[in-house]
Order: structure tokens, then sequence, then C-alpha cells
């Protein structure tokens, strides 16, 4: 759950190496029957189907995806194997085979012949000599495996089941059961001899076939999780060569190219599991990091550019890793924090990169969640914290020892983000003086603030850009509605300027400059990914590296739009709306979609799940509530001990805005969440049961004793934080029962989805456990997505296209967009 508190405290010019971890019912009838009319059904001979299902099959004739005729007339009457099989090879635009044999009892003279066999070559159907039975009923375990092999139903992990299991034969068994997992049969019993009738099977083809989640035309939902070609850029330190990451059979390895050529050579190959980041160590070496299973037990690994040399540096069970710093002055090794002695806290080593060799570089004491080199690579500063009270220690030297400068306390900040370029003082982001964090210098010597760089009125400072080139900081940068920077740097100011007026309608995330002056940037919007440039200083000139989503339509997604209203008790909120494209901003169908952390804050920018969304016809609600990031110490500290009360009803208020000026419907409305935002969805469906109408909860926490009982055990020096801003088990038991959803399941009514990975570290698997099977032991029927090989959500590609499937019928089922 939750944003890391203990990441390793390196300077900018080593860059990031760990990436940031992010009861159903059929499709009713008036749905079925507008999206035919959608697609211009007239009257006539379709109209006239009648009875249970017949909307279904006069959409798939409609949609021209089978033909109609008279045995269609009554969908109540029983399908036959044959007629079955006709429908699916008209479906599937499946050819017939040269020659028509195999079933004894189906001959070439046999008018479903051709469907027949067509489904046999293509091994839909199987047998030989027991026949086909071509005009018997098509039983419901049957039409399980007639659609499972058909579209290649996989298992995507939701946990289900049916009353009477038990007497689906064998060799039907898992496919009946796919049938649930993929949202097109519903209910506790599935009643596995019963005779399909037309209906149902229209019906069942219908779902299977998706039609009842996307609009003709619609942007395939694997075009807005598809993983770039190319991405993740970065310039080994003598601008020779280029590094990124790139997909190989949905697995994201690294890749290393000369600069000006057009061949990479490949330097990992995972299989299991994408690599989660990468820096360069030196010009011909890099290292990189990868867990297993999402255990978060984080390894580095070095290779060189030519593939060869790798090395595990970490190979530690249990353990995970953070690269703190290269070090200049010996190339050869590289400083690593390591949980290994401790697994509550990380010491720092010395590792030789080319023997393994890891050497006790500091021992952490017992208090240290944090480290931080100069720009040689020295080791001099260090954070220590009892949750409650941080302190910020200094030496001059190495081999001196630590002495504290300073405390910070709940709410306070005072983070050191990099030396200045002579080591003497610090560049920090502090809230010490004020509501809002601003950019200060502080001399550690002195022990004081020499000098307050920059500052903003209405949000904390989030960064600084520093440059090789001129030896300072050029420009301080802060998020309003959108991402901003304040220039010190005039010449600099000029080039952005510039870059922007050649980049109409795209923002611009500038890197750091290196001593030339060059400095790579990205181009993006709420409708684009991404673009990579790299910009001359001495020619003036930007060249395209890569466009990170060239394959999705700019004209085809929605307006991210920056909104702002007044909560219940008059605080100013602030977030962001995403209204379907192509549709009247009238009663439309919400989705709220609340962050993780949630010391955490959203912002405007290319969102995938929000274009999803809204492609499907849903407006999104992103609200940065109390108690998120950004916006000041006081916004901050004021969601403390408010998980489920006042953070809580900021969502709520969003929703009611949105209901009075007309823009939602109060009857469509969910709540989508991932980590917090999962609790947040559970809470939503708990404690305003009124308001939803759906909820999902990925990776969502349900019950906070048990929670804070697994906090993983690098976080134990920020159990006390936990127990500010959440809530203490013991001093504030009341507090926690009142806002964990799990001990008031019965107040839930909407339907549920839970997704969980079975070895996330930081919402254990039995947050999701418990509340599914409370709702189990009530009767209510919860889609519950596990999957094995996934921790704080899902990153192989096949498992989150799994998610966003179950997602868009989940969503689609209880919202009727």
């Amino acid at each position: 759950m939750f944003k890391q508190t203990l990441q390793s405290m390196r300077k900018i010019s080593v860059g990031i190496l760990l990436l940031a971890l992010i009861a159903t019912s059929y499709l009713p009838a008036a749905q079925a029957a507008s999206a035919a009319a959608a697609t211009g059904q007239s009257a006539g001979t379709a109209t006239a189907l009648v009875n249970d299902g017949g909307e279904y099959l006069r959409s798939l004739i409609t949609r021209g995806y089978i033909e109609f005729t008279e045995d269609l007339q009554n969908a109540s009457d029983p399908i036959t194997r044959a007629q079955a099989a006709v429908l699916l090879q008209q479906a599937l635009q499946f050819q017939a085979p040269a020659a028509l044999v195999g079933f004894p009892d189906v001959s070439a003279e046999n008018a479903a012949a051709p469907a027949i066999y067509a489904l046999r070559e293509q091994g839909i159907v199987q047998g030989g000599d027991s026949g086909y039975q071509p005009d018997s009923a098509l039983t419901r375990e049957q039409l399980a495996s007639l659609l499972s092999r058909a579209f290649l139903l996989n298992d995507n992990g939701i946990q289900t089941g049916y009353a009477d299991g038990q007497t689906i034969a064998t060799v039907h068994a898992a496919d009946a059961l796919k049938l649930k997992q993929h949202f097109i049969w519903d209910g506790q019993n599935f009643a596995p001899q019963a005779a399909v009738t037309k209906g149902e099977f229209g019906r069942a083809l219908y779902l299977t076939l998706g039609l009842d989640v996307a609009d003709p035309g619609a942007i395939p939902l694997e075009e807005f999780f598809r993983e770039s070609d190319q991405q993740g850029f970065q310039l080994s330190p003598d601008g020779k060569h280029m590094a990124f990451i790139q997909p190989v059979n949905n697995r994201l390895n690294l890749f290393v190219m000369e600069v000006g050529q057009e061949k990479a050579v490949q330097l990992t190959h995972e299989t299991e599991r994408s690599i989660a980041g990468f820096a360069w160590v030196s010009n011909d070496r890099l290292i990189y990091a990868k867990d297993s299973g999402g255990d978060e037990n984080y390894h580095l690994l070095v290779v060189g550019i030519d593939g060869k040399g790798q090395r595990d540096l970490t190979p530690y069970e249990n353990t995970t890793s953070q690269l703190i710093d290269i070090l200049p002055d010996l190339p050869d090794h590289v400083l690593i924090g390591m949980n290994k002695r401790d697994p509550r806290i990380f010491d720092v080593y010395r590792v030789n990169m080319n023997t393994g060799e890891a050497v006790l570089a500091a021992e952490n004491p017992g208090n240290i969640t944090g480290w931080m080199t100069d720009n040689n690579g020295k080791l001099r500063i260090a954070i220590s914290s009892d949750g409650n009270v941080s302190s910020l220690l200094y030496r001059e030297k190495e081999e001196d020892a630590f002495k504290p400068l300073l405390d910070t306390g709940l709410g306070e900040t005072f983070s050191p983000l990099m030396f200045t370029y002579d080591n003497k003082h610090l560049y920090a982001l502090s809230n010490l003086e004020a509501d809002k964090a601003a950019v200060v210098e502080f001399d550690p010597g002195a022990n004081k603030v020499v000098k307050t760089v920059f500052a903003h009125p209405d949000v904390d400072v989030s960064g600084i850009v520093p440059s090789r080139a001129t030896k300072t900081i050029v420009a301080a940068v802060y998020i309003t509605d959108k991402v901003h920077y304040t220039f010190f740097d005039a010449d600099l100011e000029k080039v952005y300027d510039s870059i922007r007026k050649e980049l109409p309608g795209m923002e611009i995330a500038i890197g750091v400059p290196d001593e030339k002056g060059n400095f790579r940037f990205q181009a993006y919007n709420d409708k684009n990914k991404g673009v990579d440039y790299t910009y001359n200083a001495e020619t003036g000139s930007l060249e395209k590296i890569a466009e990170l989503s060239y394959w999705l339509d700019e004209s085809k997604l929605a307006d991210m739009k920056p909104v702002t209203f007044k909560s219940r008790d008059g605080l100013t909120l602030n977030g962001y709306l995403t209204l379907p494209k192509g549709k009247e901003a009238k009663d439309l169908p919400l989705v709220v979609n609340p962050h993780g952390g949630p010391w955490a804050r959203d912002a405007w920018g290319y969102n995938p799940e929000v274009q999803f969304l809204a492609s499907r016809g849903y407006a999104v609600l992103q609200v940065n509530f109390r108690g998120s990031t950004g916006y000041g110490k006081a916004f901050l500290d004021a969601g403390n001990k408010e998980w489920g009360k006042a953070m809580q009803n900021d969502l709520t208020d969003g929703v009611e805005w949105l209901v009075e000026q007309g823009i939602a419907d109060a009857d469509r409305v969910a709540i989508y969440g991932a980590s917090y935002g999962g609790y947040a969805a559970l809470a939503g469906l708990t404690f305003t049961p009124e308001v939803y109408a759906a909820g999902v909860s990925y990776v969502g926490p349900s019950n906070l004793f048990t929670l804070l009982g697994s906090l993983p055990p690098y976080w134990e020096s920020e159990r006390e934080l936990f127990n500010q801003r959440v809530g203490d088990p013991v001093k504030d038991k009341e507090l926690l029962e009142a806002i964990s959803p799990l001990f008031h399941v019965d107040q839930i009514k909407a339907p549920l989805f839970v997704a969980q990975g079975a070895n996330d570290p930081r919402v254990n698997q039995a947050e999701s456990d418990q509340i599914v099977q409370a709702l189990k032991e009530r009767g209510v029927d919860v889609p519950y997505m596990l999957k094995q090989d996934e921790g704080h959500g899902f990153y192989n590609t096949e498992n989150q296209l799994d998610f966003y499937r179950a997602l868009e019928k989940f969503l689609d089922r209880h919202l009727n967009p």
C-alpha cells in the first residue's frame, strides 16, 4: 500500500532506479436493444424475434455476426448442437474444410456439416466414432466448452464457483467456471445438464464477443494498456550510448545502443517478470532492479553494455536493496542500501561490481530511514526517524561521526534534495517556516537556512532542475492545475519557451542539462503518453527519440479538466474531471477514482485508466482529498485519523457536486481505486451505500488492524507515523473498528469486485480474503481476482489485461453506460 517512505536519498544525477509502485447480472434487455438500434437496425424480420434473449439475437443479426433464419423465431426454444455450430461459425467466420467427414452422424449433405466440421478443424468440437449428435439440445456445460474453446477463454484468476459445481462433468468443469470468470454467466447455480435456449445462446455469444462493453469503432481495451515500443531513455555519462527499456514477449527488458546507430543490444532476458528500473553506473555498465512475483525484495544486478559480465550484486534471500550512489573515486564500486542484516533497517554497503564483494560502509544504528551522498559520492547525510520526529544528521567527512542538525515533527518537512555543486551547502524542500514547502539553501556548517530559493503561495514546491553545465539549479518545479516551472536561468527559460512554441498543445518535462547544456525532455499532454526528444545546445535543434503512444488517435480521446469545489466543511478541493468524448455532459454514469497513498496526489496528464473508462462512456472524477500531498502542511494534516470519515466525505462531496450540476446520474455512480483508493472503494460501499451502485477494490485494505499489524519490516521506523495519521491499534481501537469496512459488511448493498496480488508485501492477501469471505458468508457472490505471481498491483501484461477486461465487464453490468 502507500507511497514507500524508505527511499534512498541519492543525488539527482543518479536518476530514479526503482519505479514507483497503483454479484453480477446480465446485460439488461433495454441496453442491448439500444445497442442494436445504434447500429441502424430497421424494422424487419430480425425484429420479429420474440421471448427472452431475442434482443441479443436481433443485435447479433443487425451487426452482421449471424444470419436470420426462421428457426430463430422463438428465442425460448432449445438450441440444437447443429444450430449452435452454425451460429458460432458465422460469428467467427471460420471457413469450412474441403472434406466434410469425421462424424458418423453428420454427412456432407447435412446443412450444418460445413459449420460442424469447421469447428472440428479448429479443435472446438471433438470426438469421432461417438458422433456429434447434431439434433440433440445443447446443454449448458457443452455451451461452456464450446465458447471457452472458440474464444480461447483463459483462467483469469477470479476465484469463483457454483453451488452445484460437483454435478458438472469433469471435462466441462473448468470451462463452466470460465463463463463466470468472464462475466458471461452468473448466479450460484449452473444447472449443467439444462438445455440452452436460443436466446440464452445469443446472450452468451453476445457477451463473449464483448459487444456489450464498447460501441462500434471504440478503441480496443488493449491499446490503452499497451507498452511503449521503447521507453525510459537514459544517456550514458559520456553521451555516447542510449539505454532504454523495451518489451520482449510482454516483459520489459534492458537495451542499449550507440548514439546515431539503429541496432540495439539486448542486455537482459527476463521472462518471468519485467525489470523494475535501471541506471548508468559508468560509461560501460548499467545496474538494474528486479523482484520475484511482486514481493518487492529487489535485487540489483550489473551488466556491461555488451551484455556480458552480468552479476547479481545482492544475492540474498528476503532482502530488498536500494542504489544509493555511484563512486567516482572507485569506478568499480557502488553504494547500495540493504536490509540483509536486519529486515527492519537499511545498512550501506560498498559493493565491488567485478567480484560482488560487499563491505559495510555505514551501519544503521536502528533509526536511519535515508542516506544521501554529495556530488563526489561521499556519504554525508542521514535521516533518522521514530515515525513522529525526524532528524537531519550531517558529517563534514566520511571518517567523521554523524551529528544532528535539526528536528522535524509530524507534518513538517525538511527533505534534502542535493548538495550544491561545491558540496558545501544543501538544497532542500522545507515547510519549517511556512505552511507550503519551499526550496531553500541550507548551510549545514552553520546549521541554518541561508536563502529561500523559491516558494509558491498556493502549493508545495515539488522539486528542482539542476544543471551540470552551470553548476547551479536552474528551475523549481511545482504543480497547481498542471506541472509548472519557475526558471532561474534566463537562457534555459528562452529554450523552454521556444520548445513549447515548436510543439504546440504539449507540456514539456525537462531533464537535467549536461556539461554542454544538452538535455533530454518529454513532450506530453492528457491524450499522449509522451514523445521523447533531445535538445542540442550548440545547434538549438531537437531530435525525436521515440513516440510512446503513437498508435493512439488523440482526436478520439477525452480532455482531462482541472476542477475545484468546496467540501461540506469549507475546504477547497482540487481534482480532475474527464468526460467521455462526443457525449453530452448530462446524466452520465460516473466512476470516482481515488488515488493511492493516501499521502500522494493526482496530477494532470495522460492516464490510461482514465482514458479507457472515458472511452467506455463514463465520466471520471479524481479528487485530491484532504490528506493528499502538494497542498501544504495544514491540508495534509487535515487527513489525520480521517480515513473513512472526512477523507471519504470529500469524495462524496465531489459526487454530489457533479449530480447537482446535472453532469452525473446519481443512480449510476461507481467507485474504483487501488491501494488506499481500494480502501476508499470499500469504505464508500460500506459507509455511504446510498451513493454507489458498484465498487472495485484493487489491492485495498479492509481491516486496519491487520493492515497495521502486517506492515513490511523495513517500515517499522514509520509505525508511529501510521499511528498518528491512521490510528493507533491500541489507543484508537474504537476508531479503527469504526472505519474498517470488514466490521460493517452488513452495510454493503452494491456489487463489489476485488483484485489482489498474492505476494503483496504492503496490503497482504488477507486484506482481500477477509472481506470476500465475510460477504460470501452473507450469501453475496463477489468476483475476486487473485493473481499468484503479482504483488501490490499487477505488472505482467497478461494480468493487467485480465483485470481491465474484468473491470470493463463489471462496470458495464452495473452502470449501463
